[in-house]
């Protein structure tokens, strides 16, 4: 048996790995790669692979520890913040979604009981696909990220009651007790394990990570991750939610990032066999004989999931086309829904001849959601831009309470108000430089109107609201944003509008600056590099490099796009050590640029130690270092000069220097 297992697993990673490959090539996302081996090989296939029992546990671990990870990078602080989305936008995406596809499928059958079970197979979306896409695209911190990931925590909740009423649905009674008694069990649990993480957990960490031993380290991760999950699961919860609040859990804690680290290529891994797993559940034969009937089963469960998708965004505040995007993202069918319609398929609510209809449709929208998601930015700003949508956007801007822009001219423009945002206000204000701000969060606009704050509520991707806001007559534009698709259309839209305007952009990976800068950013600052160029920055300062040098260095970084790491050079740092017994003393020093007045001139003709209070103390001159120069020494372009004195002094050979270049 065990042999077989391991058969199995090769057979699994070497298709994976040749068809991922061929369709890299034709540039298919990976997943649908996993997806396609799965049907090449599993049972209805080639039928490589006859028993995917095994295989289906394993991929239930790479969708625990995908959650976890997402849960990690979360935290208790952000899922606050999402709590509209969760509590408003998942209350009415999942009743909608029953309510509609039930009367749908009423008119249909004209039985209650079966219709209603079938809204609940169709209200439950894919949380391994979406998040894991969200993740690789960098878009789980957007507006629309966040309203999927809420919507999606509350499908993942309502699992516990969705179950408990298939009996019901089946005619088999209903025992109220039995059912308030699991809700409420399951409702102790979350809120025990969220508690926990204020007190125990991280306590438990420390005395873990005191041992210094990183073996145990990870062992106690993996152990909090499936321990909860599996605790959760016994209160009938999934396990995927349950894995997701052990890394909120962790996410509170300073052993976050280690952690997220650790499990980061278990993940990957698991995850590969949770899509094999799918793609093992086509049955190619049935596919063939029933095409017509499943192509409109597909079509019914896209139409349905995008338009009550749609309204639960709009309904929770979000702008058009970040509600278009989130009901685009959820239109699939959800891993559970299986789990659902086997429950189903034994207490006689649907026929086997459905079950297999509603299997296959299922697993097709799963495979065309990857697709579906990179198209949902265009077919949302297309949409977005008909006339009869930016009339009913323009009513329902209006409804938000927002007033005409005054005019401005020479003012700063911020598109998002969090963090940079805000910091970004603040220095204006006492600067006494105008700006306004757009914000897409209502309840953020709201609160910051009320304290006076010059901010409206609109979509920075409308040529209409940029206008509004005077992109025509600004001097900067700054956009910060989580959202890589809308920063990039706001930057194109911007520049259109003002060919002299200086745009900014924040970002979060280097990999985004070439495409921004072509699009007519200015200045784009990445996060991750920025991050970077503080921690080089401090270690070249303990190493007692000169500021000079830092600074030069940070510049060229900066200014070349952040490709100029690998080719700067630095001095050699024991030119540059200083003495703790010399409190009062400091070394610095100036390379002296190409073309400077500085070129062939003396040290004696520039008199630096009398106009400064300096003395030159090393020349260093290609690979030579002149100690101790006199005064007749001739300097050159391309010299390092090092130089010490007190602190006053170290203040003024720098502007010396610069202005006699």
């Amino acid at each position: 048996m065990e042999y077989e297992i391991l058969k199995s697993l090769e057979m699994i990673f070497i298709a994976s790995a040749v068809v991922i490959l061929l369709l890299y090539k034709l540039k298919i996302p990976s997943l649908v790669g996993f997806i396609v081996a799965g049907i090449l090989i599993g049972p209805q296939g080639v039928g490589l692979i006859k028993d995917v029992h095994f295989i289906q546990v394993l991929a239930e671990i790479g969708v625990i520890l995908l959650l976890f990870t997402i849960g990690i990078e979360f935290s208790l602080a952000k899922l606050m913040r999402i709590r509209k989305a969760v509590l408003g936008g998942g209350t009415a995406q999942v009743l909608l979604t029953i309510a509609v596809s039930g009367a749908m499928t009423y008119v249909a059958i004209g039985n209650v009981n079966t219709s209603v079970f079938f809204g609940f197979l169709y209200a439950l979306s894919s949380t391994a696909i979406v998040l894991k896409l969200l993740a690789e695209r960098g878009e789980i911190d957007s507006p629309h990220g966040h309203t999927m990931v809420g919507i999606l925590i509350f499908q993942d909740l309502c699992i516990v009651p969705l179950m408990l009423l298939v009996p019901v649905l089946a005619g088999d009674g209903v025992d109220v007790l039995d059912i308030g008694g699991k809700i409420g069990k399951a409702a102790i649990i979350i809120a025990v394990v969220l508690l926990s993480s204020r007190w125990i957990v991280p306590a438990f960490l420390h005395q873990v990570v005191r041992t210094k031993s990183r073996e145990l380290f990870l062992t106690t991760i993996i152990l909090l991750c499936l321990g909860i999950a599996l605790l959760t699961s016994r209160f009938g919860l999934s396990l995927a939610l349950g894995a997701f609040l052990a890394g909120l859990i962790i996410s509170e804690s300073e052993y976050a990032h280690q952690a997220l680290a650790d499990i980061l290529p278990f993940k990957d891994s698991f995850m590969g066999l949770f899509f094999v797993s799918i793609g093992m559940l086509m049955n190619v034969e049935f596919l063939a004989d029933n095409v017509i009937r499943i192509a409109q089963v597909v079509l019914l469960i896209f139409g349905l999931k995008i338009v009550t998708g749609f309204i639960a965004a709009m309904l929770i505040g979000n702008s058009l086309r970040t509600a278009l995007i989130a009901g685009l993202g959820l239109a699939q069918i959800g891993e559970f829904s299986f789990v659902l319609a086997v429950a189903g398929k034994s207490a006689g609510l649907i026929s086997e001849d459905f079950y297999q209809v509603f299997l296959l449709s299922s697993v097709i929208t799963m495979i065309m959601t990857p697709f579906v998601v990179s198209l949902a930015p265009p077919i949302s700003e297309w949409i977005a831009a008909r006339p009869a949508v930016k009339r009913f956007a323009g009513h329902r801007s209006g409804a938000h309470g927002e007033t005409p822009v005054r005019k401005k001219h020479d003012h700063v423009i911020i598109v998002g108000f969090g963090l940079n945002g805000r910091n970004l206000a603040r220095v204006l204000k006492e600067a006494e430089i105008p700006y306004v701000v757009l914000e897409m969060n209502s309840d953020t606009v709201r609160e910051m109107r009320e304290k006076g704050e010059p901010i409206h509520y609109g979509d920075g991707t409308s040529k209409e609201i940029l206008h509004k806001m005077g992109v025509e007559k600004a001097r900067l534009l700054v956009v910060a944003i989580s959202d890589p698709v809308s920063t990039r259309r706001i930057v194109s839209i911007a520049r259109q509008a003002n060919p002299h305007l200086y745009i900014i952009v924040r970002t979060r990976y280097v990999a985004e600056v070439d495409e921004l800068k072509a699009l007519g950013a200015d200045e784009v600052i990445p996060e991750e590099f920025e991050t970077s160029i503080e921690i080089f920055s401090r270690v070249l300062h303990r190493y007692s490099f000169p500021r000079s040098a830092i600074l030069d260095m940070v510049e060229k970084v900066r200014s070349n796009s952040y490709t100029a790491l690998r080719t700067v050079e630095l001095p050699r740092r024991h030119l540059f050590e200083t003495y703790e017994w010399l409190p009062q003393i400091e070394i610095d020093g100036y390379r002296i640029p190409e073309g400077s007045h500085l070129h062939d001139r003396s040290i004696k003709d520039l008199q630096i130690r009398k106009k400064t209070g300096v003395t030159v103390i090393a020349v260093k001159r290609g690979k030579s270092v002149h100690t101790n120069p006199e005064p007749d020494f001739t300097l050159k372009a391309g010299d390092f000069l090092l130089f010490t004195g007190d602190r006053e002094a170290m203040k003024n050979v720098l502007d010396y220097l610069k202005s006699a270049a």
